[in-house]
């Protein structure tokens, strides 16, 4: 190894920054000490030896090598892993622009399908301020177990160098545009349970307290260094959970915040009377191929280096969108003897919603499964749950993101294995996996669904109050949201 590793050490020198030329040419500053890697201005050079151990720690994404208190012998971070989250950056973006804007899009009936996409960009500019600002540090700096403090509030000290809280090999700025994607897709999410009758005003002002309220604080929990429920790298949480890529970040609060606020909302004019058919399944099954390669994104990504559990992740995200994208058409063809499109489409992203909690923990053939029971319990709670309470989810997002994501957060519990990500034998949690890790999954499931429907509830019931009501009047909903809000039209038909 130590001779393969030479070899790489000559060959890349001109791609690897192992000496400190570069910052003494140029001006740039050495890695420093608010990330945890401290400078090197005082130090003597790295001999060979210590250069190799920080290559082969490098290319195993492994802590970086130290002596004493001198920092890696190769300072910011590493341009394979920071490639590859550059493109998982890209990846996750793509999935709400245009992904989640054209699946959405073509769901609703043809008089709405610019509002749908004024949603998704309008949330995209408006959470991505509000990151910058202040939300990436409320959900990563240390602060309290709940929420984190203002110390990366516009993302101050959040440079090239890594943050070993989260990447040795990834520079912190990147790590934080990189969660900002999460953040932007999330909300959008929401709007496809409220989607053709709700205010445009009213919906970007309950989505910013709601980010406040709901996403940071759980996003700090399960995610942040010192989360309350951070098992797999806070010794001292409480709850003792693990979320790979958003199962209970991203869809738990989602969906569950969706189905509160369509039932607060009621039924879109007509519901249960009048066809309401999605107006192109065409743009439905484009956007489905745009989220599912954007999930690698999303998945993979989460690892946050180009390593064997990103590839793992790759695999498992893969195989259950496949088996997600079987059953539910499967279920179909069962019951009417005919697969749909949107079945199709359904499944596949009930597939991907489904494995995210687990993606990083578990091995190809349980992803499998999981992608089976997400099809089947989806298409239940879609076509049977729905109609039974009669609650008006206008797009699915609760049948899909809210069911999807609980049940992938408990298998996840159930059937992680350290034989897909060695991270789960280290430390307390060791002892929790492949026994009681469930219970541990269902107390953050359970924390996180009342909080987010009750916030939900509450941020609701003030959002209306400030602007009037929550829903456009009855003659606009009728019209169509694209006049009625912005005065434009998504099709002109001479």
């Amino acid at each position: 190894m130590k001779a393969f590793a030479f070899y790489l050490l000559l060959t890349l020198s001109s791609v690897l920054p192992f000496t400190s030329t570069a910052a003494e040419t140029t001006g740039a500053a050495p890695a420093v000490a608010s990330t945890g890697l401290g400078t090197r201005a005082s130090l003597p050079p790295p001999d060979v030896e210590q250069r190799l151990g920080d290559l082969e720690a490098y290319i195993n994404n492994a802590a970086r090598v130290t002596d004493g208190q001198a920092v890696s012998k190769i300072p910011g971070g590493g341009p394979g892993h920071s490639a590859w989250m550059m493109t998982s950056c890209a990846l996750v973006l793509f999935m709400t622009l245009p992904g989640l804007a054209l699946f959405y899009g073509g769901l609703v009936r043809r008089k709405n399908v610019l509002s749908i996409l004024a949603q998704c960009l309008g949330l995209t500019g408006v959470v991505s301020l509000i990151w910058w600002a202040c939300g990436y540090s409320l959900s990563f700096s240390t602060g309290n177990p709940v929420i984190g403090d203002l110390s990366f509030a516009f993302l101050r000290d959040v440079g090239l160098a890594p943050n070993p809280n989260y990447a040795q090999w990834v520079p912190h700025n990147l790590f934080a545009i990189y969660q900002m994607m999460f953040a932007i897709i999330t909300p959008a999410l929401t709007v496809g349970a409220i989607a053709e009758r709700m205010k445009f005003k009213a919906i970007m002002l309950f989505s910013v307290i709601w980010m406040f309220v709901v996403y940071f604080p759980v996003a700090h929990m399960l995610w942040g260094a010192g989360g309350l429920m951070n098992g797999l790298f806070n010794p001292t949480a409480a709850i003792k959970a693990i979320d790979f890529a958003g199962g209970i970040v991203v869809h738990m609060t989602s969906g569950w915040s969706a189905l509160a606020l369509c039932i607060l909302l009621g039924k879109r004019l007509g519901h249960g009377r009048e066809h309401m058919a999605p107006h192109s399944l065409v743009f439905c099954m484009a956007g489905t191929g745009m989220l599912w390669v954007g999930w690698y994104g999303f998945n993979a990504g989460s690892a946050v280096a180009a390593d064997g559990v990103a590839v793992n992740a790759f695999v498992t995200t893969t195989l259950a969108a496949a088996a997600g994208c079987f059953m539910w058409p499967f279920l179909e063809y069962l019951r009417r003897g005919k697969p749909s499109v949107l079945g199709f489409c359904s499944g596949a992203v009930a597939g991907l919603a489904t494995i995210t909690p687990a993606s990083g923990f578990v091995t190809a053939g349980t992803a499998i499964l999981i992608g089976l029971v997400a099809g089947a319990a989806t298409y239940f709670a879609c076509n049977h749950l729905k109609s039974f309470f009669k609650y008006d989810d206008s797009l699915d997002t609760f049948g899909v993101h809210a069911v999807g994501g609980t049940i992938g957060t408990l298998l996840a519990g159930i059937f992680a294995t350290t034989a897909a990500n060695p991270n789960l034998a280290n430390g307390p949690i060791a002892a929790l996996v492949g026994k009681t890790l469930w219970l541990e999954q269902l107390k953050a499931g359970g924390i996180v669904l009342v909080w987010s429907v009750g916030a939900t509830f509450v941020i609701a019931k003030l959002v209306g109050w400030v602007c009037g009501g929550l829903r456009v009047d009855g003659d606009d909903e009728t019209l169509g949201l694209d006049l009625a809000e912005h005065g434009e039209e998504g099709y002109i038909i001479e």
